[in-house]
C-alpha cells in the first residue's frame, strides 16, 4: 500500500485540478524546485512516469477526488 503525506495528497489534488508546480509551491509555501523533487520521488514510488499517469493512478487508488477536477 502506498503511503503519502498530507502535502503529497494536496500536491496530487492540485495536479489533478490542472495547477502548475509554481502554484503548488506557492500554496505549500515551498520552492518550485522542492515541489519538482518531491513530485518526482512520489511518481517513482507510485511507479508512474508522467503527470497524467500519476493523476490517473491517484484517481484509481482514491488518493484524489474526481469531483474537484
Amino acid at each position: 500500500m502506498l503511503r503519502i503525506t498530507p502535502s503529497e495528497r494536496v500536491a496530487l489534488q492540485m495536479l489533478a485540478n490542472g495547477q502548475a508546480n509554481r502554484e503548488i509551491a506557492d500554496h505549500l509555501c515551498v520552492s518550485e524546485y522542492l515541489v519538482e523533487a518531491r513530485l518526482a520521488e512520489l511518481f517513482r514510488r507510485m511507479g508512474t512516469s508522467s503527470r497524467s499517469h500519476a493523476i490517473a493512478d491517484a484517481l484509481r487508488r482514491g488518493l484524489v477526488s474526481s469531483d474537484k477536477i
